[in-house]
C-alpha cells in the first residue's frame, strides 16, 4: 500500500511523463552508484602509488590500437587507470557538494527564517550582508574564503584539511540564495492564522518558528538545493582546476582536468575529455533533476 501510494502521487506522475527526467534520473544513480562504489568496483586503487607502473603512463583508451584492455579509458602520466580516477574523482566532488549544500542550506535557512520572523534590524542587516554578497561572483567569495584560511592554517596541515575549507568556501558563497528565499516566505507564513493561533496559546517563537513555520516553507528549498548540488560541484571542480581546491593526493573532477589539460595538445587528449565528460554528465543530470522538481512543485504549471 505505502508503495502504490508513492506510486500514484503527483510527483511520480510527473516522473513517469517526463522520458528526460528518467534518463536523467538513471544518469545520475549510475553516477552516484560508482562514486560511492568506486573502493570495491574500481579496476585500480589510483591512490596505492606501489600499485602503479610508470611503464603504461600515457597509454591510450582500449579501443586504440596502441590501447591495453585493463584501461578502457587509457592512463594519465602515472600510469593511473582513467576510469579509476574518473570513480574516486567523482566521490570526492559528490562528497564536497553536497556537504557544501547542507551547509549552505542550514545557514541560510536558519538565517532566513529568524531575520524574516523577528524583522526589524537584525532583518535589515542580514538583507544588506546578503546583498553585498551577491554583488560579487560566488566563484570569487569562494576564492576569497578559502585564501583566507590557507594562510590563517598552518602550512603543515593545508593539504589536510584542505577538504573542509572548500566545504566552508562553497557553503559560505551559496546561502543567500535561501536566507532570502526562506525570509519572503517566512513573512507571509507569520501572518497566517494558525501562526497567529500558536501566539495565542503561549508558544515560544523558536517553537512556532521550528514546528510550524519551517515546514511551510521547505518546499521551494529543497528545489534550490537540488539545483545548487550541481553549482557546488561545478565551483568545486573549478577551484580544483584553478589549483586551490582538493589537494594533487587526493585528486576530484576538477583536478584531473586540470592535470590532462597539461598534456591535451601532445596528443593525450583522454586524461582531460573524459573527466570532463563524467562532469557534464553528473552536473546536467543533476540540474535536470532539479528542473523537473521545480516545475513539479510548481501549481500554477500542473
Amino acid at each position: 500500500m505505502i508503495f502504490r501510494s508513492i506510486w500514484e502521487h503527483d510527483l511520480a506522475w510527473s516522473f513517469r511523463r517526463s522520458p528526460v527526467t528518467i534518463v536523467a534520473a538513471a544518469l545520475t544513480v549510475v553516477c552516484v552508484g560508482a562514486a560511492l562504489l568506486a573502493p570495491w568496483v574500481s579496476p585500480q586503487d589510483p591512490f596505492n602509488m606501489a600499485g602503479l607502473n610508470l611503464n603504461e603512463a600515457f597509454t591510450p583508451p582500449a579501443w586504440d590500437e596502441k590501447g591495453l584492455g585493463q584501461y578502457p579509458l587509457g592512463t594519465d602520466n602515472q600510469g593511473r587507470d582513467i576510469l579509476s580516477t574518473i570513480m574516486h574523482g567523482a566521490r570526492i566532488s559528490l562528497g564536497v557538494g553536497l556537504a557544501a549544500v547542507v551547509f549552505s542550506l542550514v545557514l541560510g535557512v536558519s538565517l532566513g527564517l529568524i531575520a524574516g520572523y523577528v524583522g526589524g534590524r537584525f532583518d535589515a542587516l542580514i538583507m544588506r550582508i546578503a546583498d553585498v554578497q551577491l554583488s560579487f561572483p560566488a566563484i570569487l567569495i569562494a576564492l576569497l574564503i578559502d585564501g583566507v584560511a590557507r594562510v590563517a592554517l598552518p602550512g603543515d596541515r593545508h593539504d589536510e584539511l584542505a577538504i573542509p575549507v572548500l566545504v566552508l568556501a562553497i557553503g559560505f558563497a551559496g546561502w543567500v540564495q535561501y536566507a532570502r528565499t526562506v525570509r519572503g516566505s517566512t513573512m507571509v507564513e507569520k501572518e497566517k492564522e494558525y501562526v497567529q493561533a500558536a501566539r495565542v496559546v503561549g508558544r515560544s517563537p523558536l517553537a512556532i518558528m521550528l514546528a510550524h513555520v519551517l515546514p511551510n516553507v521547505m518546499g521551494p528549498v529543497l528545489v534550490i538545493a537540488t539545483i545548487h548540488i550541481a553549482t557546488a560541484i561545478i565551483t568545486e571542480a573549478t577551484l580544483s582546476f584553478l589549483g586551490v581546491g582538493v589537494p594533487a593526493t587526493r585528486p576530484s573532477l576538477g583536478t584531473l582536468i586540470r592535470i590532462g589539460n597539461e598534456f591535451l595538445y601532445s596528443g593525450e587528449w583522454w586524461i582531460t575529455v573524459f573527466p570532463g565528460l563524467a562532469l557534464v554528465v553528473l552536473v546536467l543530470s543533476v540540474n535536470l533533476l532539479g528542473d523537473w522538481l521545480r516545475d513539479a512543485l510548481n501549481p500554477k504549471l500542473r
